[in-house]
């Protein structure tokens, strides 16, 4: 993917997961199916998740480098990326990484707050990506990832598209 469709998909994902959860009834955003998180759950975990992104996104690019090294392999493609993520996702047996465990229920006064920073949060990861990163440093330069392994900046950027939309479609189908 270009950093065009990249940033495009980002924006249509987490336009339609913001709309959903505002038209939701209040009471579900912290009611959710037996034993899984609530929808503010949801959204609280996906806040999570972008939000180390960006911050990597804003280090110094040789601090990624000698931290993280640079990539060795072939990038994967989004259908790779997401065929490779529902494989782990198996093989972790619902673990979850150690951010999101024993999460806080956040209030319904929390709600806007926390969806509103979600989208600031993704625009930040959609202007980072075409206007800081070059195609050839989102290709080189890679971070960790705490059930895919280390990946190159381009590869967790679509990831975290997918992530987005596997949620939402978690959200839309059991909520």
């Amino acid at each position: 993917m270009n950093k065009e469709d990249i940033v495009s998909n980002l924006q249509e994902k987490h336009s339609t997961l913001i709309g959903w959860l505002q038209n939701q009834e209040d009471h579900k955003w912290q009611e959710g199916p037996e034993g899984k998180w609530t929808s503010g759950q949801q959204a609280l975990h996906l806040l999570q998740s972008i939000k180390p992104l960006n911050d990597a996104l804003s280090m110094p690019k040789f601090l990624l480098k000698f931290k993280f090294g640079k990539a060795n392999r072939a990038l994967r493609d989004y259908d790779a990326i997401v065929k490779r993520y529902q494989e782990r996702l198996v093989s972790a047996q619902g673990k979850t990484f150690k951010g999101s465990q024993n999460m806080k229920v956040p209030t319904l006064s929390e709600k806007e707050y926390i969806l509103n920073i979600l989208q600031v949060e993704s625009k930040k990861l959609q202007y980072k990506t075409l206007k800081r990163w070059s195609d050839k440093q989102l290709d080189t330069y890679i971070l960790p990832h705490p059930l895919m392994g280390k990946m190159p900046v381009r590869e967790i950027i679509m990831w975290t598209a997918h992530h987005v939309a596997h949620h939402t479609q978690i959200l839309q189908e059991k909520y």
